[in-house]
């Protein structure tokens, strides 16, 4: 499954690149963050970035003599991550809002994946149990990751095929 996700992930980023090249100014920032956000987690899923992160942290907890006491440093680093996600979110939506019609399906998507991220992050076991519950050999954690990708690119293909008006009414007159 880790190589369907990454390219679902690379597939996405690219859609999110195309679309960005035929948008106006403001979609144009919204897609070209999200392009650049997908292609950082496509690099990050297929190299596993954050198992490296965590192995490093360990490494200069135990080394620095604080591994005992690394729980505020873990709670504060997933506090971190988590506000990113949220202002991400936040200010993402805020900026679209006149414009959420043509991509609030994106936005939900990134807002999916960010928790997803977040939560991965967060590694309590709790938050570990729900994304690794299955149902019929489908996790959770595919469902939220894949999901997230899906609605991205659904909406991406969407502004990709949608044949703008005035191009219509241009050709009609013709």
């Amino acid at each position: 499954m880790g190589w369907v996700t990454v390219a679902g992930y690379l597939l996405a980023a690219v859609l999110a690149a195309l679309v960005f090249r035929k948008q106006t100014a403001r979609q144009r920032i919204f897609w070209l963050i999200l392009a650049m956000i997908l292609f950082a987690l496509t690099i990050n899923k297929q190299l596993d970035l954050q198992s490296a992160l965590t192995a490093t942290g360990r490494c200069i907890a135990k080394a620095q003599g604080w591994y005992a006491d690394r729980r505020p440093f873990q709670v504060k680093f997933i506090m971190g991550i988590v506000a990113t996600s949220a202002l991400i979110s936040i200010a993402l939506t805020w900026a679209m809002r006149r414009e959420l019609r043509d991509m609030w399906l994106a936005l939900l998507g990134l807002v999916f994946l960010l928790s997803f991220v977040a939560i991965r992050a967060a590694g309590f076991h709790h938050f570990d149990q729900l994304i690794g519950y299955q149902i019929n050999s489908i996790r959770m954690n595919w469902v939220m990751e894949l999901g997230g990708i899906a609605m991205i690119a659904a909406n991406a293909l969407y502004r990709l095929l949608r044949t703008p008006r005035k191009m219509v009414a241009s050709h009609q007159s013709v």
